[in-house]
Order: C-alpha cells, then sequence, then structure tokens
C-alpha cells in the first residue's frame, strides 16, 4: 500500500462512520505537518502528490522562486478523457502562525474533544482539504461527464501569492474550468462576495540632521505620518459617504496602517520611515483609483514640500499583496449548483479575501463554501466541528453525483 494512503480499515463500523473516520485521519495528517507560511509545504504537497499519482493520476506542481514551496493542480477527467471544463474545488495549504498564542493543546498534534478537531488549520483550511482527499476513491469510480480539478495552493494566508501561478499554469495546458469551490470556512453556506485585500509597503525618505536644526532636515517620521491621516482620513470618507453593501459584515471600504519603522534617537530627525497599511475594498469600489489617489496626494502634496529642503527626497510604494475581490455571477452554472445543492438562498458576503477572486479574474466563475466558522480561524484552539465535516462530505458527494452519469 502507498504511504499516501490512510489507514480506513474500520470493520466494525458502519459505512457513514467510516467515511468520517477516513475524513478525519486525513486531516489529522495534513494538521501534524507545520506549512505556517514562513515554512515549506513540500512534504503536504509531494505527499499529496504521491497519493494522486497512486490512483493513476498525473498532478502538475508549480514552484514559487525558491523551489520550497509548490502549487498542486489535479485533473480527473471525464469517461471520455478531456480536462477542460468541469469544476475545481480549490483549498490552501498554509497556515498561520501559533507564536504568542496560549493554545490548551499542541496545536500541531490534533486532538478531538466534544466533537470538535482542534488544531492549526483545523478550519482554516485542512478541514476542506482533508475532505476533499478522502472523497478521492469516490472521485476515481464516478463516471464523470465533466473533469473535477483539484488546486491546492501555497501562501494564500500572506497575501494569496500562491494561486496566480498555478492558474497561469493549467491555463496554458488549456484547461479552462466552468467554475470553482474556493473551501474556505463558511459553516457550509455559500459566501457570493468578498472584498479585495490589497497590502503596499510606504518607504518615507528624508534627510537627516541634529534635532536642533530641522529647518536643514526633512523628518520622514513627520511626513510618513501624514500619509498615515491621508489613508486615515479616506477610511473615514468610506464610511461615511460609502460605496456601501448592507450584506457585509462591515459594509463599506475599509483601510489601516499596522507597521511602521523609523527614526534611531529622539535628538535626530529621522532620514527614513517605513510603514505597511492594507485597504479592503468592495467589489464596487474601484482597487486601482484608491491606490491612485494615495499616490497622487504623495506626488502632488508632500514631494514637492520635501523636495524644497532636499531635491534627493523621495516617497516610495511597494506592492506586497494584491487579491482581487469576488462578486459571484449568480446566473453561473457553479453559483446554481452550489446554491442546489447546500439549499441555500442566503445571500452571505465576507470581509476577508480569498483565492475565488483571483481565479474569477482569470476567467473561472467562483464562489466560496467550506467546513467551519472563520471565527475560529488564526485563533488559538481552533476547531472544526466533526459535524462540519460530515456536511462538507454530503455536499462534495451530492457536487460530484450531480456531475456524473447515473
Amino acid at each position: 500500500m502507498n504511504a499516501g494512503v490512510p489507514n480506513t480499515s474500520d470493520p466494525s463500523g458502519t459505512d457513514e462512520k467510516k467515511g468520517i473516520l477516513r475524513a478525519r485521519n486525513w486531516i489529522e495528517r495534513l494538521v501534524r505537518m507545520d506549512t505556517t507560511s514562513r515554512n515549506s509545504n513540500l512534504g503536504l504537497i509531494e505527499e499529496v502528490r504521491d497519493h494522486f499519482v497512486y490512483v493513476g493520476l498525473t498532478p502538475y506542481l508549480s514552484y514559487d522562486k525558491s523551489r520550497c514551496k509548490a502549487n498542486l493542480f489535479a485533473t480527473f477527467p471525464d469517461f471520455h478523457g478531456n480536462t477542460s471544463g468541469g469544476f475545481v474545488l480549490s483549498g490552501h495549504t498554509d497556515v498561520v502562525p501559533v507564536d504568542g498564542q496560549n493554545w490548551n493543546s499542541d496545536p500541531f498534534n490534533p486532538v478531538i474533544r466534544d466533537g470538535r478537531l482542534y488544531g492549526r488549520g483545523a478550519s482554516d483550511m485542512k478541514g476542506f482539504v482533508g475532505t476533499v482527499l478522502n472523497l478521492i476513491p469516490e472521485f476515481c469510480r464516478a463516471r464523470l461527464l465533466t473533469p473535477l480539478h483539484i488546486a491546492l495552493s501555497y501562501d494564500e494566508e500572506v497575501g494569496c501569492l500562491g494561486a496566480p501561478a498555478m492558474i497561469e499554469e493549467f491555463l496554458e495546458r488549456g484547461i479552462r474550468p466552468d467554475g470553482c469551490i474556493v473551501g474556505e470556512p463558511t459553516e457550509m453556506i455559500p459566501v457570493v462576495a468578498h472584498k479585495g485585500i490589497n497590502i503596499f509597503k510606504c518607504k518615507v525618505e528624508g534627510r537627516s540632521a541634529h534635532s536642533s536644526l530641522t529647518p536643514y532636515a526633512v523628518n520622514a517620521i513627520e511626513f510618513a505620518a501624514r500619509m498615515i491621516v491621508f489613508i486615515r482620513d479616506m477610511a473615514c470618507q468610506f464610511e461615511a459617504t460609502g460605496p456601501t453593501d448592507r450584506f457585509f459584515d462591515v459594509p463599506f471600504t475599509t483601510a489601516s496602517t499596522g507597521l511602521i519603522v523609523g527614526g534611531n534617537a529622539v535628538n535626530t530627525v529621522p532620514s527614513t520611515c517605513e510603514f505597511c497599511f492594507e485597504y479592503r475594498n468592495l467589489p464596487a469600489a474601484d482597487a486601482a483609483a484608491i491606490f491612485s489617489k494615495i499616490t497622487a496626494y504623495a506626488h502632488e502634496e508632500l514631494l514637492p514640500e520635501m523636495r524644497r529642503v532636499d531635491e534627493g527626497a523621495d516617497i516610495v510604494f511597494e506592492r506586497v499583496a494584491v487579491a482581487p475581490s469576488l462578486q459571484s455571477d449568480e446566473e453561473a452554472t457553479i453559483t446554481k449548483r452550489v446554491r442546489c445543492i447546500a439549499r441555500s438562498e442566503q445571500v452571505k458576503k465576507v470581509a476577508y479575501a480569498t483565492e475565488g477572486g483571483q481565479f474569477q479574474a482569470a476567467g473561472v466563475p467562483s464562489i466560496v463554501c467550506g467546513p467551519g466558522s472563520i471565527e475560529q480561524a488564526h485563533k488559538a484552539n481552533e476547531f472544526v466541528t466533526l459535524e462540519q465535516i460530515v456536511e462538507c462530505e454530503s455536499f462534495l458527494t451530492a457536487l460530484v453525483r450531480s456531475m456524473s452519469e447515473g
């Protein structure tokens, strides 16, 4: 037996219990692998790759520049052997750090208590990925009318960095999926929209001097502070004037500064200051226009003032991560199919970002639906309930049957 295949023997249990056990085995196996974004995810990806090879598929890996991380994309062809079209089940393999969190158990040694499986990534989103992997035998047996694709990515938690390379790779191979389900934790309620996330670093370069000679210096911290206040004022304007969407938990675009570094002594005018900021735009808000307004303020208002003292002064912006917003097409096949199987007409939209916006921007209609709650994600004692795993398995089984003959 291949090392990538979980032990599923449970002769004394019912079929349903066996299914739960298999999903639990896969989820626990994934949680035990510390795929915090700062680490490599190759151990996980290679184990999953070996399992796909074992069942007769040819998965494709796309690596980051260091080749320490990889995406995996695998296709179950339809019964005619076609690989284009069909639906994608998408999940990320990285998790957020546990540093400084007070866990009641080892976050990378999953445990079950009171019907909950605890561990880092249990909800976000190894619960979904493990449930998908558990169903591979059923996917293999199905006489698919359209292909089914599995997409596993790296570095979603640090800005959805891995998915674009994977999307580019399968498009180059001529695969054009008809839809994508991103299995982020939604309590198995379809999410039809989410905000975009836009993260930037701003470096302000001034001129240093002794603090007694401030008229001859360009204080980088002070000009950075003016940039930060401008971004804050924009955030207030978003809240006051919109656009708004009442179906979001935070119904307007937001913006904030999260990190700042500058200066080396209280009696020295600082020559440099760096800060990082983000804004999360509603689908109806133009993310590029927001950034243009920020850079225009820097270049038209602040830089002329700075350069009157020092022509070499500058304000430089660096894009850290950008993931587009998602607005599902209600007429898309994937949206209708997911709503039908989930038996949900509820309109749910969320402030967090997913890779769904990247799939949709590439022409793959997308929707978000997965087990667990986002309220548990990233926290100490993260968990997913076994009930949610069972519901997810039932949903995915129904999805594949709807794609199959007979």
